[in-house]
């Protein structure tokens, strides 16, 4: 925590270049695949081309000026977005006010924020969780202000996370934030959740956007494998829809995962608060799978770490869950 929001400034040039590598080396490539239990491909696989084609029917029928008029509309809310101005925290000598919503065409839209410092130490301050429409995002925010000092700083809401999502409209904005000495790392304060309200609250994007194969479904904690791109930026990315209504904050990670009976490194972790939902990828890094001859992802088995974000302690650890991409 303490080590990301020194980095923040690295991380953000890390994501730009990747983001613009993808789009030059993406533009060739093939789409990213679906998920499919392997128990379900060969009684599903006539239903799903069926059902495809009904919805493609359906979507062609639908398409219609009246459909242009509303994206044009829509657009035009985008760009018209605006928050009042606003005291989130003022606790041991740290004010932080939300200033504007702004919109930049590197790092995408953000809340523009001031941080007064009228405390006797050098403060960091950065988010614990930013969650965007219900959706947790994650945030390239840390904001480093002297004793005695203001500083006016953007908390950037990731445009790749938000786009996974489905987010179009963004119209609330909900951040935990975590102030720290920057010398010492001790902990100032850890905010309780504090809300933004955008102009475009009333016509924000609120369908959970679960279309995929159901992976997990227990106790509140509902998983969902939506894709398989084989040309991300790292090698390749798994992506997961994931909701949590378990009563608690969960922390969700993989382990003993296998493509095609080879064992892999997954990167992946993620948090999400009760209540709320996340878009997320388990990366798969190139270099790993051209070692072990791995060309394409085939088979996949895995299984689901989910413990308490707060104690740790164990919630459940799933059985293999085997499925493929198509």
């Amino acid at each position: 925590m303490y080590l990301r929001s020194r980095l923040v400034v690295g991380i953000m040039c890390i994501c730009t270049a990747a983001a613009l590598l993808t789009g030059c080396s993406s533009s060739g490539s093939s789409a990213p695949k679906e998920i499919v239990k392997t128990e379900e491909k060969a009684g599903d696989t006539a239903a799903s081309a069926e059902e495809t084609s009904d919805e493609q029917e359906a979507a062609d029928v639908q398409e219609s000026p009246d459909t242009e008029a509303d994206t044009a509309a829509e657009d035009s809310n985008k760009g018209d977005i605006t928050i009042e101005e606003q005291v989130l925290v003022e606790q041991d000598g740290i004010k932080i006010t939300a200033l504007d919503y702004v919109r930049d065409d590197i790092w995408g839209d953000g809340i523009k924020v001031m941080i007064e410092n009228d405390s006797e130490q050098d403060v960091m301050v950065g988010c614990d969780a930013l969650i965007v429409n219900d959706y947790m995002i994650d945030d390239l925010f840390g904001s480093e202000v002297a004793a005695g000092k203001k500083s006016n700083d953007v908390i950037y809401l990731s445009t790749s996370e938000l786009k996974a999502a489905g987010i179009d409209i963004v119209g609330r904005v909900e951040i935990y934030f975590h102030a720290y000495d920057a010398d010492s790392f001790e902990d100032i304060f850890n905010t309780d959740c504090v809300t933004i309200e955008t102009s475009a609250i009333d016509s924000m994007d609120t369908k959970a956007n679960d279309e995929g194969t159901e992976l997990y479904n227990e106790d509140g904690i509902r998983i969902i494998g939506k894709t398989v791109d084989e040309n991300s930026f790292w090698g390749t990315a798994i992506l997961l829809y994931i909701e949590n209504e378990s009563g608690r904050n969960v922390g969700i990670s993989v382990d003993d995962m296998s493509v095609d009976g080879f064992m892999l490194t997954p990167y992946f972790s993620t948090t999400v608060y009760d209540g709320k939902k996340a878009v997320d990828d388990i990366t798969l890094m190139s270099s790993e799978l051209e070692e072990n001859g791995i060309t394409s992802i085939g088979e996949v088995e895995l299984k689901f770490h989910i413990y308490d974000n707060d104690s740790y302690d164990t919630i459940a650890d799933s059985d293999p869950i085997t499925f493929s991409a198509q």
